[in-house]
């Protein structure tokens, strides 16, 4: 008679064995499950990383040499971690080596940038005011502030036809993985009685592109400075390029490219323009 119950509670927990393999009540399985998806909703933060194409983040070159120690110390940790010996022949110098290539290659940070006017992007184009220097900046704008950086290069011209700077190089720093990402960047603006000096525009890359970037911010970056400082009828910007996170890990693929865009103003209103744009760049 007692034999029946023993039996009974020993079947129960195999039949539940057999379904899933797990035993019924087994926490492990449902657990985690639950609050593992919370943690992913703040991607809600997604409008944080816009304040990276604000501009707003210098660096000096005292905050490079005070620093220089602390980055090549973290440097020789790695070196430690990867099972590296920091202190054989080869090396002994890499820490430092590495500390300053990594601040010259995000010496974007180091530019010295001042407020040049206020600008918002709304869906058909880019919207600008300038403000005086008694204004009190309105919130809703934000100063990508390049003046420095185009050292009076900026020419009253009767000039209205489009404008167009090709297959500048770039180099960039992939901020996920810090690997870098190169390739070439095409710019075009149609002028309102304005021009550039044409190294400029190339200036306005180098600055950018020298951070700890991705490429769809470095991309709205330049064409959101250039209609800053020009005030352009529109501006088209077109970035191709390499990312050695594709490249040397992760999938792997050597001959993949990534292509991004920005169009303001009457290139993102008018097809035509934007057609003739793109047609000239392939050209």
């Amino acid at each position: 008679m007692e034999k029946g119950p023993v039996r009974a509670l020993e079947e129960k927990p195999r039949s539940a064995r057999c379904s899933n393999g797990f035993p019924e009540r087994d926490p492990a399985r449902p657990g985690p499950s639950r609050p593992a998806e919370k943690p992913p909703r703040p991607e809600a933060k997604s409008a944080q990383p816009a304040d990276g194409w604000k501009g707003e983040r210098p660096r000096s070159e005292e905050d490079n040499e005070l620093n220089l120690p602390n980055l090549a110390a973290a440097y020789s940790s790695i070196l430690s971690s990867l099972g590296e010996n920091p202190q054989r022949q080869g090396l002994l110098k890499t820490p430092w080596r590495a500390a300053t290539a990594m601040q010259f290659f995000t010496k974007g940070y180091q530019e010295t940038i001042s407020e040049m006017g206020y600008c918002s992007v709304t869906q058909a184009g880019l919207r600008i005011r300038i403000l005086g220097s008694g204004d009190p900046p309105a919130l809703p704008y934000q100063s990508t502030g390049i003046t420095d950086v185009l050292n009076d290069a900026i020419f009253d011209e009767d000039h209205d036809e489009m404008v167009i700077v090709k297959d500048i190089d770039m180099f960039s720093m992939c901020e996920h993985h810090l690997v870098p990402f190169v390739g070439k960047v095409h710019i075009g603006y149609l002028p309102n009685k304005q021009v550039l000096g044409l190294s400029k525009l190339a200036r306005i890359v180098e600055i950018y592109s020298r951070r700890l970037q991705v490429q769809e911010r470095l991309t709205k970056q330049i064409a959101v400075a250039i209609t800053e400082a020009l005030r352009p009828a529109g501006v088209g910007v077109v970035v191709e390029a390499t990312h050695m996170c594709m490249v040397m890990r992760g999938v792997q693929k050597m001959n993949s490219k990534t292509v991004t865009s920005t169009m303001l103003g009457v290139f993102r209103e008018d097809p035509k323009t934007r057609e003739e744009f793109l047609t000239l760049i392939r050209s």
